[in-house]
C-alpha cells in the first residue's frame, strides 16, 4: 500500500511542478526515518521497525525526489553532528534502500568494477556496506556514481576516521533533515 500512495504522490508532486521526472518505484527494502534514531522497513507488505539508540550510524537521504542528498552522521547519543552533501547511484546504478553495517574499509581503493583508466584510485577512503559492492567513499557531489554514495572530498575524511566496522549506514529515499535540523542549526548556526 505504501509503495503505491509513494508512487501515486510522487506522480502528482511532479505533476504539479511541471517537471517531467522519470518515477522509479522503491527496490527492495524501503527505509524511511520515523523518529531521529528510530526507522521504518518496509519489504514485500511487511513491515519492521528497527531503533538504533545508542549506536553510532551515518544517515544517506540519496538524491531522489523528496530527499535532500546529504549525509548526516549521528553519534550514539543521539546528536547529528555532521553534515554535508552526497550524490547517489544514476538511475541504471541505483542505490540500494536499507539499513547495513560498514564491514570493510580502506583509505586507498580502485574500483574492480569500474577502474580508472589514469591508474588514480576512484574510490579513497572507501567505506563497504553490500557486498555487491556500493561503499561510501570520495566523490563528486556534481556527479551521480554506479551506486555508491559520493561524500564531497572535505567531508569524507571525517566520517572515514569516526566510522568503524559497527558503524549503521541508513540508505533512505526519504528526507532526514526534520530530524537533524535542531541539532545542525547549534554547529552551523541559524542562516
Amino acid at each position: 500500500m505504501f509503495k503505491i500512495l509513494f508512487i501515486v504522490m510522487t506522480l502528482v508532486t511532479a505533476g504539479m511542478a511541471g517537471d517531467e521526472v522519470e518515477i522509479l518505484p522503491p527496490i527492495g527494502t524501503e527505509t524511511m526515518p520515523v523518529a531521529k534514531t528510530v526507522f521504518k522497513q518496509i519489504k514485500d507488505e511487511s513491515e519492521k521497525i528497527v531503533d538504533l539508540t545508542g549506536k553510532n550510524f551515518i544517515v544517506v537521504s540519496v538524491r531522489e525526489r523528496g530527499s535532500d542528498g546529504r549525509f548526516y552522521a549521528v553519534d550514539r547519543d543521539g546528536t547529528v553532528w555532521w553534515s554535508g552533501p552526497v550524490t547517489s547511484g544514476a538511475p541504471e546504478f541505483r542505490s540500494p534502500s536499507g539499513i547495513f553495517t560498514i564491514f570493510q574499509k580502506k583509505r586507498y581503493h580502485m574500483s574492480k568494477d569500474f577502474p580508472d583508466e589514469s591508474g588514480v584510485n576512484n574510490m579513497d577512503y572507501m567505506m563497504k556496506f553490500t557486498k555487491r559492492g556500493h561503499a561510501l567513499h570520495k566523490g563528486s557531489v556534481d556527479w551521480l556514481s554506479h551506486g555508491c554514495i559520493h561524500i564531497d572530498p572535505k567531508d569524507v575524511p571525517v566520517i572515514y576516521h569516526w566510522s568503524n566496522y559497527q558503524t549503521k549506514v541508513v540508505i533512505t529515499r526519504h528526507t532526514y533533515m526534520p530530524f537533524a535540523k535542531e541539532d545542525l542549526s547549534k554547529i552551523y548556526g541559524k542562516r
